[in-house]
């Protein structure tokens, strides 16, 4: 079985982003404030900034004016963040500005985030190798900037009511996630534990917090794409669930349409340099 994808990545991202606002460790914005002081703009690098969710969640909890350098390899998506960004002011109403950056974000140097006060992302690291995972931590560790990582599955998820089915629905979406692709060998679900990793053996210290997604009836739509995106991963990953995940999708889209499902996807966010 194959569960096809209904929405373009765009509308993904928009779909989910009141989701991962709600999830996001605010907390740990408490230790970033104190860093962005003064009267120059603060200079924040957002790396896979997609449509732009986390630069507009965090420039409006930040005080101060703001600088946002917004990355990522897809031209159309920084044209809607930079978009999206005009008229976002900080917390106390200091202006905020953007400029995009096309490329690689992987392979930006300590040089590329020198002027920032802050690196931040959200939803990125599963979707990265070890090597890339090591690259980005020196950028920013040689740097000196603080870093925040919003967003990244930790590959447990909840579904209420259980169903027999998925722990192995589980087990073969994460495998999935750590597949290869074009020879790059993806982290998934072991993202935070390599990214903490990483950054503690260059003596950075980290601060985890955990950020679930927690959907209930009032995210209906949202749980219905995201467990078809799941089903479907797990289902490429083993063609012999194929069949068994035939009724077992039924059930479960018919109880996210009547509002009985309830979904808690498991991240973590993670802050280091503070």
């Amino acid at each position: 079985m194959t569960v096809e994808e209904t929405l373009s990545f765009a509308d993904w991202l928009r779909l989910r982003e009141p989701a991962d606002a709600a999830a996001r460790a605010e907390d740990l914005l408490d230790a970033v404030r104190p860093r962005l002081t003064g009267d120059a703009p603060t200079v924040i690098h957002d790396l896979g900034s997609g449509t732009g969710s986390m630069s507009r969640w965090m420039a409006a909890r930040l005080p101060g004016p703001q600088h946002w350098v917004l990355h990522d390899r897809d031209a159309d998506l920084l044209d809607r963040a930079a978009e999206a960004m005009i008229g976002v002011t900080a917390a106390d109403g200091a202006p905020v500005t953007v400029r995009t950056r096309q490329g690689d974000l992987t392979r930006l140097t300590t040089a590329d985030l020198a002027d920032g006060a802050l690196v931040t992302a959200s939803a990125l690291l599963d979707m990265l190798t070890g090597e890339e995972v090591e690259r980005v931590v020196a950028a920013c560790a040689d740097a000196g900037v603080p870093t925040l990582f919003a967003i990244s599955v930790t590959g447990r998820v909840h579904l209420t009511p259980a169903d027999p089915l998925d722990p192995a629905i589980e087990a073969a979406f994460n495998d999935h996630q750590r597949r290869t692709v074009d020879g790059r060998g993806l982290l998934g679900p072991d993202a935070v534990a390599a990214t903490a990793a990483a950054f503690a053996r260059r003596g950075v210290s980290v601060r985890e917090r955990p950020s679930p997604w927690r959907l209930g009836p009032e995210q209906a739509e949202l749980a219905a794409e995201w467990f078809r995106g799941w089903l479907g991963a797990a289902c490429e990953q083993r063609p012999d669930l194929a069949g068994p995940a035939q009724a077992y999708a039924r059930r479960r889209l018919a109880d996210a349409a009547a509002g009985r499902l309830a979904v808690v996807v498991e991240h973590r966010d993670l802050l280091a340099g503070i």
